[in-house]
């Protein structure tokens, strides 16, 4: 689904969102790295951040994959900006189930992005998500493009990141 009606995006153009859901099995995931780069191509993005996103995405994709209520779609809203690419990704998750934010997969995620972040929720506070108080595991990226990166927002250099699990 592609809506470009939106409310304006934080850098007050209308963003263009598209939102995908797949099922959490390996055969399915490589369609959101596909869409990832894709979309980092068309909006200029050089071949290393191209790749960076498809890696991003891969790995955000399988952190949620293990944190997936059984048989549980992954739902992946995709904004693009004047500033760059905005992705939330979210999966259906028992009560009190949290996103892992350790270990070498989130190392990697959070080099590859300028930002990121992993949380619960539910789905009333999720795009795409059903308007219930069911929770979700979500994690939220964002790569700017070069020169557009809002002020105050690092670049993660010197983040404590834990690899042990």
């Amino acid at each position: 689904m592609v809506d470009s009606r939106g409310t304006p995006a934080q850098d007050g153009r209308r963003a263009e969102r598209l939102e995908l859901r797949v099922p959490t099995t390996p055969t399915q995931l490589p369609a959101v790295r596909a869409m990832a780069a894709d979309l980092a191509m068309r909006m200029d993005y050089d071949l290393d951040a191209v790749e960076d996103l498809r890696l991003a995405a891969d790995e955000a994709c399988a952190t949620l994959a293990v944190v997936a209520a059984a048989d549980s779609p992954l739902t992946v809203v995709f904004e693009t900006t004047r500033a760059g690419l905005h992705i939330e990704a979210w999966v259906p998750t028992a009560d009190g189930v949290d996103v892992p934010r350790d270990g070498f997969g989130w190392a990697i995620l959070a080099t590859l992005v300028d930002a990121v972040d992993a949380r619960r929720s539910t789905q009333a506070d999720v795009p795409g998500g059903d308007g219930t108080d069911a929770p979700v595991g979500v994690i939220v990226m964002d790569k700017y493009l070069p020169g557009q990166r809002p002020t105050g927002v690092g670049s993660g250099a010197g983040q404590n990141l834990s690899v042990a699990r």
